[in-house]
C-alpha cells in the first residue's frame, strides 16, 4: 500500500512546487493563502532555494520573472486583489515567454470581500486578467491529491510552453486536509533553456523584452503567440465526467463546486434522477469537445458556479446551440449544501419535463 500523509491544501501546493523543483518562492501576505507562504519560508531553504516577501504584490511577480529570466523555477502565490495587483507581471512573463506558477486561492468578492471560498475570479484567469493579446493555462483541482499533482505538472507546463500558469484554488480548499500521497522526483530535469540571461561571456548576447515598437515586428510576435496558443488547446484541455452514462442532465462545476455537485448528483441518482456531471479541470483550455460529445446525448444542461455566472458563458459557446443551458449560483463566499444543489436539479428536472 501507498504511503499517505495528512496535508493540508495550501502545504500541499508548496511541497508540490518544491517537490517539482521550485527554487525560488515571492509573495506577499494575503487571506486566505497566507500558509503557503508560511511553508515556503521554512521548506525552500532545505532545498537550497530562496524565499523572499516583496515589499507589495506588484514586486513580488517582478521577482518571479527576473528569476525566471536567469532560468530557475519559480512562483508565487496570492488571494483574489492580490492576484488583481499582479497581472501587468503575469502579461510581461506572456510576453516574454517566461515559464511561471502563479496561485490564486480566490476570496469573495468584488474589492476586499471576504476570506470565504468563492469563484468570482474565473473570468480574470481564463480570460488573460492583465493587457493585451494573450492567455494562461488555468488549471482548477477539486481534491488535495489533484491540488498537489497538478501544482507539479503546472512547473512542467510552464517550462514546455514558456509561458504563465495559474492554479486556482479557494478559501476551502486551500484550508480542508487530506490523504494524499507525496509522489516525489528523484531528478529534476529541466528542459535546455537556451533563451535566459547567464551572462554573454563566449557567445552572443540576448534580449528579453515586451517593448516591440514596429508594429509589423508586434503583429508577428502577436501572432506567434497565438500558434502557441492553439497548440496548447489542442493538447492540455481536461476534465472529468462523473455518472454521466444515460444522463439526461449534466451539472457542470468546477473545484469547491463540483465537489458539491458530485455530492448531489450522488443523491439524485439514488432518487432515479438521471444526472452527471463533468468537471472541467483545466479552465483555460477549456473542455470544449468533452461537452460538445456528451451533447450529442444529453441535451439539457446545468451550470453550477460560486459566483454570479462566468463559467457559464464557456459552457455555451462550446455547446454551439445544441443544447439548453441554465445556471444557478451562489457568490460572495456562500458554500451551499449538497441537499441544496439536489433540490436545484429536481426543480429543473421538473420545469423541463424529463
Amino acid at each position: 500500500m501507498e504511503n499517505k500523509v495528512l496535508m493540508k491544501g495550501t502545504d500541499a501546493i508548496g511541497e508540490a512546487a518544491i517537490q517539482a523543483g521550485c527554487k525560488c518562492y515571492f509573495g506577499y501576505p494575503i487571506t486566505p493563502q497566507n500558509e503557503i507562504p508560511e511553508y515556503m519560508a521554512r521548506r525552500i531553504e532545505e532545498v537550497g532555494g530562496v524565499f523572499l516577501q516583496g515589499e507589495s504584490e506588484i514586486a513580488s511577480i517582478n521577482m518571479v520573472l527576473g528569476a525566471a529570466a536567469s532560468g530557475v523555477r519559480a512562483m508565487t502565490s496570492s488571494s483574489s486583489p492580490g492576484i488583481s495587483l499582479k497581472q501587468e507581471g503575469m502579461s510581461f512573463l506572456a510576453a516574454m515567454e517566461l515559464p511561471a506558477v502563479i496561485v490564486n486561492i480566490m476570496r469573495g468578492g468584488p474589492g476586499l470581500g471576504n476570506i470565504a471560498p468563492a469563484q468570482g475570479d474565473y473570468y480574470q484567469a481564463t480570460r488573460g486578467g492583465g493587457h493585451g493579446d494573450y492567455r494562461t493555462p488555468v488549471f482548477a483541482p477539486a481534491a488535495i491529491q489533484e491540488l498537489y499533482d497538478i501544482t507539479m505538472d503546472a512547473f512542467d507546463i510552464a517550462d514546455m510552453y514558456r509561458t504563465p500558469v495559474m492554479i486556482m484554488g479557494d478559501g476551502m480548499m486551500g484550508q480542508m486536509m487530506e490523504p494524499i500521497v507525496l509522489n516525489k522526483r528523484k531528478e529534476i530535469n529541466l528542459p535546455v533553456k537556451d533563451y535566459i540571461l547567464t551572462g554573454a561571456d563566449g557567445r552572443p548576447s540576448r534580449i528579453m523584452r515586451s517593448l516591440i515598437l514596429d508594429v509589423m515586428e508586434m503583429e508577428e510576435h502577436n501572432w506567434k503567440l497565438k500558434r502557441k496558443y492553439d497548440l496548447m488547446r489542442s493538447r492540455l484541455p481536461s476534465c472529468e465526467e462523473f455518472m454521466t452514462d444515460g444522463a439526461k442532465l449534466v451539472i457542470v462545476a468546477y473545484g469547491t463546486a463540483a465537489r458539491i455537485a458530485k455530492g448531489a448528483v450522488k443523491r439524485a441518482r439514488r432518487d432515479g434522477v438521471a444526472v452527471g456531471l463533468l468537471r472541467p479541470i483545466s479552465l483555460w483550455p477549456f473542455p470544449d469537445k468533452a461537452i460538445q460529445n456528451l451533447a450529442k446525448e444529453v441535451k439539457n444542461f446545468l451550470v453550477f458556479e460560486m459566483s454570479t455566472g462566468q463559467m457559464v458563458d464557456d459552457v455555451i459557446m462550446a455547446l454551439k446551440g445544441k443544447a439548453e443551458c441554465e445556471f444557478y449560483g451562489r457568490p460572495g463566499g456562500v458554500v451551499p449544501t449538497p441537499a441544496e444543489i439536489e433540490r436545484i436539479i429536481g426543480r429543473y428536472w421538473v420545469q423541463r419535463g424529463l
